[in-house]
């Protein structure tokens, strides 16, 4: 009956890869067709007296997976279990309160997924993960909500229902430090992929100052003068300069930098393998290389690189440091390293599999002492890391307990001495980031770094960490509130933010880098291949920094044109960076913004 669960590959937390669909009918098909028990009770209510709810409802045989359509649909026999849940709460209680729905079942191969409706029937809130348990997190406002489950690999379980009123943890106050600008520049029209850059990845050579861009099937090269104005330029790989694999078709495009030793990978996917390509000359001619380990996964990939931890075999070359492939499967995640700067990889060894997290992770990062991170926005209840601590021989996920699953991968970044910076978007959508001294085994100063400029929604976490109690945490927010992937109903306004902080995580300071120019306007939709239009911008941005410490947050500008100054969205997915332009940078010695050859400070992602 695992089959379930080992079946689910997803594309993201609310929609699944098309094989799921087919795979489960066939193997419902064999099940009994045994009526489920509906939820007993079938209503209750929470208020600021009575501040919880609990009902339970089973056992559930046959699945229903109509949500990889894009859209549940409740039949008969029973494939939905709906609950009526009543809020009451005074004025103003939303403020330091919110209504946190869970939904949880004993086997942890089966699957539920969780939606609240409003009084309308207009989808508000949805956990559709493969997370035991789902949960959702709502202002606590006076409202009639249906509460609905959706067995979509129930295996005869049973699920238990708990609605509560929570209050909210008190954040900290707001950094004093001096808040950082940033100046914006686009890829021209003339550059193929200028306006295909939905995913951007991002990497700079410390020693050149090039930033490298990755655009789908094409790398760009941007370099700045003295007064920080960009020049774009082409520099993809293909056949005339080395890599005859490269620029082209992809499902998943993915760009790393190694900061030390200056060698940029860019890769496709393309199925269980990735055609991959590295340069050492910022794009002028290119190697290419094996790709990926074997048996590598299918979907989500990501290229990392850093030390070898002390004590293990090291590399087999020249090249210094380790590099990581790590993807998605169908029953797990896996990472390969390669000991030969990328040329080969060893075997994939699986960092969890869906018993332990959800499929999707994000960027793998590798601390100044070779422990590798990677991220994970739902493991259990919460958000995690997976950690190894031995050049990818073995991994353990350590989860940090104050979060809980998301929507977006969430994104890790290194100080220089290890520091731990975990940015992600919690179940209320809002953008929190905790910090870790100790591997990710505990988690300090977890907080959102959004509150003080009112933003209710995020979307593409991306952290980077300079000096050890320096980091940024770039992302996409908006200040409206509720279901942000409404297509039809949502009508905030998304820009670029960067949050950072100069004081190890404790406080943290927090821009609008694209203050006068909207990167979306409306819904941003992070349901996979189920969206419409609104996935212009994909799933991810990325952010680094140059041998100054300066902050670059690569990202698609999804609004442009007319868009830009009021007009309708026009789903653009524009080639853009912003570059901090003044402010204390994430490393202490260059605070000044020194202009110059100075050495670098190492460590730090």
């Amino acid at each position: 009956m695992a089959l379930f669960s080992a079946l689910r590959l997803h594309r993201n937390s609310r929609s699944r890869w098309r094989i799921t669909v087919g795979l489960l009918a066939l193997v419902a098909g064999a099940l009994p067709s045994v009526s489920a028990d509906a939820a007993a009770p079938p209503s209750g209510s929470v208020s600021d007296t009575a501040p919880t709810a609990t009902w339970s409802a089973g056992p559930f045989v046959i699945p229903n997976i109509s949500g990889t359509a894009g859209t549940v649909s409740c039949g008969n026999p029973q494939l939905c279990d709906d609950y009526a849940l009543k809020v009451s709460v005074p004025a103003g209680y939303d403020t330091d309160h919110s209504l946190r729905i869970d939904i949880k079942w004993p086997d942890t191969a089966a699957d539920f997924d969780l939606y609240v409706l409003d009084a309308n029937g207009r989808e508000v809130a949805a956990s559709a993960s493969s997370s035991d348990p789902e949960t959702v997190l709502l202002p606590a406002l006076t409202a009639s909500y249906t509460v609905r489950v959706v067995p979509y690999a129930p295996l005869g379980d049973r699920f238990t229902g708990v609605a509560s009123l929570v209050a909210n943890p008190a954040d900290p106050p707001p950094s004093t430090a001096v808040p950082p600008t940033y100046a914006n520049s686009s890829a021209p029209d003339g550059i193929k992929d200028a306006h295909n850059a939905g995913e951007p990845s991002i990497g700079v050579d410390r020693a050149s100052g090039a930033a490298m861009f990755q655009a789908y099937t094409s790398t760009l090269k941007v370099t700045y003068d003295g007064d920080g104005t960009a020049t774009w330029q082409d520099k993809s790989a293909h056949a005339a300069n080395g890599c005859p694999l490269g620029s082209t078709t992809s499902l998943d495009p993915i760009l790393f930098t190694d900061p030390a030793a200056r060698r940029t990978f860019e890769s496709q996917l393309a199925g269980k393998t990735a055609l991959t390509c590295y340069t050492d000359d910022d794009g002028e001619t290119w190697t290419p290389t094996g790709g990926s380990g074997v048996n590598s996964g299918v979907d989500h990939q990501t290229i990392g690189g850093g030390p070898f931890t002390p004590g293990g075999p090291g590399a087999l070359t020249s090249y210094p440091n380790a590099v990581y492939y790590c993807s998605q499967d169908i029953a797990d995640a896996s990472c390969a390293v390669s000991r030969d700067g990328g040329l080969t990889y060893g075997p994939a060894v699986p960092m969890y599999s869906l018993l332990d997290c959800g499929g999707l992770h994000g960027h793998v990062k590798v601390a100044p002492d070779g422990t590798v991170y990677v991220p994970n926005k739902g493991c259990g209840g919460n958000q995690a890391v997976a950690v190894s601590e031995d050049n990818g021989l073995t991994w353990t996920v350590r989860k940090n307990p104050s979060s809980t699953p998301g929507d977006s991968d969430p994104s890790v970044g290194v100080g220089a001495g290890g520091t731990v910076y975990m940015g992600y978007q919690n179940s209320d959508g809002t953008a929190r980031i905790a910090i870790s001294h100790d591997k990710g085994k505990t988690w300090l100063y977890d907080q959102n770094v959004g509150a003080a400029l009112g933003i209710k929604n995020i979307v593409f976490p991306a952290v980077t960490a300079g000096d050890d109690d320096r980091a940024a945490f770039a992302f996409l927010g908006t200040t409206t509130g509720g279901n942000y992937q409404d297509a039809a109903g949502f009508k905030g306004v998304w820009h670029l933010y960067v949050a950072t902080t100069y004081d190890g995580g404790q406080s943290w300071v927090t821009v609008d880098a694209t203050p006068t120019d909207p990167v979306q306007r409306g819904s941003i939709c992070t349901s996979g291949t189920t969206c419409g239009q609104d996935r212009n911008l994909l799933d991810f941005i990325d952010v680094t920094l140059d041998a100054q410490g300066r902050v670059l947050a690569a990202y698609a500008d999804g609004c442009t044109g007319t868009c830009a100054t009021g007009g309708p969205q026009n789903y653009d997915a524009l080639a853009s960076i912003a570059r901090q332009a003044t402010g204390n940078t994430l490393y202490g010695a260059f605070d000044a913004v020194v202009h110059g050859a100075r050495k670098k400070p190492e460590g730090g992602q």
